[in-house]
């Protein structure tokens, strides 16, 4: 039997990345490319999941450099984060940082997140509370408000629950996957996370907004938060 020659033997896998970003982004054609070019310098990989975006999102998104997942429909958020999670836990990532796809991460703060994680932690969470002078008043008092009742049912501080600059170890990304699709999945996973005995860790980060506008929907995703605080603790609050 005779080798195979270079030329029509298969190239070897690509090794696993100790660092890869995860973006779940829906009708982000205008901020992605940025996101994604400011994220390559700290990272071994970016993965980008579309979650059914109509615009331009996931070309945008591949033509920056960026590993491509896509969803058919629009699933929600945490949908997207879940497919990615799962990806890249095949793929072998040793830590997965989970940015959003609107530039409110700075990408060059990654390196705390890795810290934090090679110190110990399964779950890092960016927490924009240390100096909030930026942020929205009514949204900095809901934040604090959803963290001190995030943080009774976790068991343990989490200063900013609300934020979705987090990372994931390879070794929790079972721990943290839940049922919810869509901006509770967020909560979900922390409460998942601190029931599963995962060393949840925070760091501080920049407080960062622009001209974005936020998807979530007061009523709807207030209605989905207290839903899920319900199912997991027996208590609407």
């Amino acid at each position: 039997m005779t080798n195979p020659s270079p030329a029509s033997a298969s190239p070897p896998p690509a090794a696993a990345p100790r660092v890869a970003a995860l973006i779940p982004a829906y009708r982000e054609a205008r901020h992605i490319a940025d996101v994604v070019r400011a994220t390559l310098p700290h990272v071994d990989e970016v993965w980008v999941v579309d979650d059914g975006s109509p615009d331009d999102t996931a070309a945008v998104a591949e033509a920056a450099g960026a590993k491509l997942i896509r969803h058919e429909v629009n699933k929600g958020k945490g949908a997207a984060i879940k497919t990615g999670l799962r990806a890249l836990g095949a793929r072998g990532a040793r830590f997965i940082v989970l940015l959003d796809g609107d530039g409110q991460h700075a990408a060059a703060e990654i390196s705390r997140f890795v810290a934090a994680a090679e110190g110990g932690a399964g779950l890092v969470v960016g927490n924009r509370l240390g100096d909030a002078r930026s942020m929205p008043f009514v949204r900095k008092c809901v934040n604090r408000f959803m963290s001190w009742r995030i943080s009774r049912a976790c068991g343990t501080p989490i200063p900013d629950t609300q934020c979705g600059f987090r990372l994931v170890t390879r070794e929790r990304i079972e721990a943290v996957l839940g049922e919810s699709d869509h901006f509770d999945f967020e909560t979900e996973m922390l409460v998942r996370a601190a029931r599963a005995g995962c060393p949840i860790a925070s760091v501080p980060v920049s407080t960062i907004y622009g001209e974005e506008q936020s998807k979530i929907s007061p009523v709807r995703d207030a209605l989905r938060f207290f839903r899920l605080m319900k199912k997991l603790t027996g208590s609407w609050l």
